[in-house]
């Protein structure tokens, strides 16, 4: 089995400070992911300013009557920010990877050279930035939340159409709601995408805790995201539904645990388990006396272990025998 791919998203949760964003790098690193995720977005080509609809969770979280443009441009680091930022994962040796939510953001992502594109749930529609990705020959991962499967299917067939292999492709059941409650997950749904779409397929988490994730893997998923944050109680869209630095190191470790756990297919004797089977065994012994020639039946046999004796699977062709030694009680039968 492949190792599973965890990506601590970091998203907005350094709040727009680049010493946070740097501090959130070196958690995540401490954690043991494979991948440290951000967002690169320009809140003014994004957020329409004649109609500033928040998301319902967003508004929880950051006041209904706050400028969400201007508010959304406080929480994303400038572009020339990015530069050092993805220099310092290299340095850290964990991968950098980023969300783009417009067109100059994919630009500045092709000038960072980045391996891989995340594209989040909410633009799994955007046809104009799909377009573009599909052409950069790049690894793609992308979140379903908030959509059907005829809404990926069209999504997963522009990437396609302009560029973009099956082979890197990768999709992440998610629910785009912050929490999510977990009557909503549906970690099910996750088999149903790798069949429909043949498709490497993985689970971007927004529940509290690690549970679900966990879960995830168990079920095969080969990618997993989680939103992480210094500090839950700081004041932002995602921090409440993020995990905490020592929290996702138990994540880590829960999920390195469940690889292993799972093994292959195969049903072997494992070689932990191959000194017990002598031990743990049964094997036919006497249960009372017996003299030579009496016959063996099962009122005179019995199992016992340990197993290295005559094996109890074969009592059939043991019973009716003719003893040709004397045997006492607990004493292994030979015929």
């Amino acid at each position: 089995m492949d190792k599973v791919y965890v990506i601590a998203e970091a998203g907005v949760n350094h709040n727009g400070e680049i010493d946070l964003a740097y501090k959130l790098v070196d958690e995540a690193v401490s954690a043991k992911v494979d991948a440290i995720k951000f967002q690169t977005a320009n809140p003014e080509l994004t957020q329409n300013k004649r109609y500033p609809i928040k998301a319902p969770y967003w508004a929880k979280m950051m006041g209904k009557d706050v400028d969400l443009v201007e508010e959304d441009k406080k929480l994303h680091l400038p572009f020339d920010l990015f530069d050092g930022l993805k220099k310092y994962c290299e340095k850290k040796n964990i991968d950098f990877i980023s969300s783009p939510w417009d067109l100059p953001s994919i630009d500045k992502l092709v000038e960072l050279d980045v391996d891989t594109i995340k594209i989040p749930s909410a633009e799994i529609t955007n046809y104009p930035c799909l377009k573009k990705i599909g052409s950069l020959n790049k690894n793609v991962i992308m979140s379903v939340g908030m959509a059907d499967l005829n809404e990926i299917r069209a999504s997963i067939d522009v990437l396609i159409e302009f560029g973009t292999t099956k082979n890197n492709i990768t999709i992440l059941h998610c629910n785009s709601e912050y929490p999510t409650p977990i009557e909503d997950v549906n970690l099910k749904a996750m088999l149903t995408l790798e069949k429909e779409f043949g498709l490497k397929v993985g689970y971007s988490d927004h529940t509290m805790g690690i549970s679900v994730p966990i879960a995830a893997v168990a079920l095969g998923a080969r990618v997993i995201e989680k939103h992480f944050t210094l500090d839950r109680n700081s004041h932002g869209p995602d921090h409440k539904a993020s995990l905490e630095p020592e929290e996702l190191k138990l994540m880590v470790k829960s999920i390195r645990e469940i690889e292993k756990a799972l093994g292959s297919k195969g049903k072997l004797v494992s070689p932990s388990e191959k000194k017990n089977r002598e031990v743990m065994r049964k094997s036919i012994v006497a249960k009372t006396s017996i003299k030579t020639g009496d016959t063996l039946t099962q009122d005179n046999i019995t199992t016992k272990r340990p197993g290295t004796g005559i094996n109890p699977m074969n009592w059939k062709e043991v019973i009716g025998k003719k003893a040709k030694n004397d045997f006492e009680p607990d004493e292994f039968i030979t015929i």
